[in-house]
Parts: C-alpha cells; sequence; structure tokens
C-alpha cells in the first residue's frame, strides 16, 4: 500500500481533527501518501480530493468540527454516485481509506468496499455514543461535557426563580447524553427513546418528590416518545399547574467546541490505530476502545444500535434524583 484517503462523514463531533491529524503522521510515519476527501462521499463524488502532510494537520489538535468538511450524501447511495466515486478513488490512486462518522459513514463504506476493490476502516465519530465496538465515540465526552457545562448554568437561575426546567439534547435515537449528563448534573427526570412511559413515571417521581424542592431539571432527549421538551413542559403544566415551567432546547452548540483532553487522545488512539489496521490489509472495521484496549468490530455489527442502557446507571439516576 502506497497511498491512502482519509474524510470526515455525517454529523460532526470534537475530536474529528484530532483523529485526521493521527491518520495522516501515521501514515507519513510509514512512507504513505494521504489524500484528504473533503465533504466526505460528496465530495468522492465531485472529486475533492486535496493532498495532506505533516504540516496539513499542525495546529488542528484542539479545534473542534472537522477541516475536511462534513456532509451528508444522498448521491453515495446510488450506484451511479458510488460507480463516479470509484473513479475518482482510481484516478487518485487511492487503496485504503478511512472514514471517520458513524452509522451512516459505515454503512456506505461497507456496501462499497464489498462492490470495488478498497478497504475501508472506519473511526466512530458521533456525538451520540450509539455505535457497538467502543466504550466512548470521538464527540461524546466533550459533548456531554458541555452539556453539564451548561445545565449547570440553568440550575443557576432555576434555583433563583425556583423553577422547573425541561432541557433538550441531542439523541434522536439514543439517550445516552442525556442519561449520563442527566446524572451528572443531577436532574430530577431523564426521559429517553430506549425506555418507554417515562413521562408517567417522571409524574408519579414529583408527585412522591420532595415538597420542599421547587426548582427542577428535567433532561429530555429529542427522541424520546413524549416528543421533545415543548410537549413535556406542556403535559407538566397542565398535571402541575402551580409550576412555573421553562424550556432551554441547547441544540448545535453540543457538536461544537474544543475537544476534552480524552477526546483527544482517543481519537488519536484510534487515527494511529486505523492506519496500522489498513496497512495490515483489514478491511469493513471500525476502530473502537474498550476498557482502555484498542477493538476491532466489524462495520456491519458495530452500526447496530445499542438498545439496552447499562441497568446499573438507569437505576443509580432513579435513588440519586430523590
Amino acid at each position: 500500500m502506497k497511498k491512502i484517503a482519509v474524510f470526515t462523514s455525517g454529523g460532526d463531533s470534537p475530536g474529528m481533527n484530532a483523529c485526521i491529524r493521527a491518520v495522516v503522521r501515521t501514515a507519513c510515519h510509514h512512507n504513505l501518501e494521504v489524500m484528504g476527501i473533503m465533504h466526505g462521499y460528496e465530495g468522492m463524488i465531485e472529486d475533492e480530493f486535496v493532498p495532506l502532510n505533516k504540516k496539513s494537520v499542525a495546529n488542528i489538535i484542539q479545534r473542534g468540527g472537522t477541516i475536511l468538511k462534513t456532509a451528508r450524501s444522498k448521491r453515495f447511495m446510488t450506484k451511479e454516485g458510488m460507480e463516479q466515486a470509484y473513479k475518482n478513488l482510481v484516478k487518485h490512486g487511492i487503496e485504503g481509506a478511512v472514514c471517520i462518522g458513524g452509522n451512516g459513514t459505515f454503512t456506505g463504506a461497507e456496501e462499497f468496499s464489498n462492490l470495488y476493490p478498497i478497504n475501508f476502516i472506519g473511526c466512530p465519530g458521533t456525538i451520540d455514543n450509539d455505535l457497538v465496538g467502543t466504550d466512548f465515540t470521538i464527540g461524546y465526552d466533550t459533548a456531554i461535557n458541555t452539556v453539564v457545562e451548561a445545565v449547570d448554568k440553568i440550575r443557576d437561575t432555576a434555583e433563583s426563580h425556583d423553577r422547573v426546567f425541561i432541557v433538550e439534547v441531542m439523541g434522536r435515537d439514543a439517550g445516552l447524553i442525556a442519561l449520563r449528563s442527566g446524572i451528572a448534573v443531577g436532574a430530577e427526570g431523564i426521559l429517553i427513546p430506549e425506555t418507554k412511559n417515562d413521562i408517567n413515571k417522571l409524574f408519579l417521581r414529583l408527585e412522591e418528590g420532595r415538597k420542599d424542592k421547587s426548582s427542577k431539571i428535567i433532561m429530555v432527549a429529542e427522541g424520546d416518545e413524549t416528543g421533545g421538551a415543548f410537549n413535556v413542559a406542556k403535559q407538566i403544566s397542565e398535571r402541575f399547574p402551580n409550576y412555573d415551567v421553562r424550556v432551554s432546547i441547547l441544540g448545535h452548540v453540543q457538536r461544537g467546541g474544543s475537544p476534552s483532553c480524552m477526546e483527544r487522545v482517543n481519537a488519536s488512539r484510534m487515527g494511529y490505530a486505523a492506519v496500522e489496521a489498513l496497512i495490515e490489509g483489514k478491511k469493513n472495521i471500525m476502530i473502537g476502545i474498550i476498557n482502555k484496549e484498542i477493538a476491532f468490530t466489524p462495520f456491519s455489527h458495530a452500526i447496530k444500535h445499542i438498545e439496552e442502557l447499562n441497568p446499573h446507571l438507569v437505576k443509580m439516576m432513579e435513588v440519586l434524583a430523590l
């Protein structure tokens, strides 16, 4: 192998740049040429290839987002789109690629490499932490720390005005951001997609909870069955008319920001391991870190969402929120 490519795809996440840096510098160490593909699979189709070297990735480890930009590509889902992408990869002499992204990224990589002789290795870049095969995805640690910092400030104003704040965080299909950050901020309730009838349990907790505590924080994952923070606020106001209820939707602030120390180290380890895996001839696997050790998980298994949350975390949340 003499030449590889690296690209980011799907939603951006803090730590992607650290991973890109590790991929490029590890490749340079092994005397491999590296091409960066701008805008993910869309850039692969549009021939947006740029050469990268050690200097290209200097001073980016601390930056959020991705210097290679990112996008979602409907055209890559088509036969014609994949064929054009392959032609461009061949034109630039690419023999293997490191893709940094989530479920959609890995699904596309697996389908593509099953049709064309290009090996793909994935690094899990998503703030949702919803991939099997790694304890933490790139971006998750920074995202939950961003949420904790924001909710700590919301708690101050909630206490000052005796208000109930419904805080909505990202997590269309997974509630891991809401669960872990909710525990960290001492939330009185956490509503997540993985559990059902959350709202009824929440009502019960509010009825049986401490009567001397008038300010409360309720964490809601955007994909919860109740339909988001505004619906939860409406139902709480109807059930408890004496509560002064407010809504705060954190939105895309969770995606940005300088990556945490753990994020930078984990992303660097994954990028380094991805290049080593390509050199060894591996394909269609995601690089992860499980119990502090590098782990390899087939794309087909990694993209299956973890349906069961850690029951100990859920139980602990219920006990500590009393």
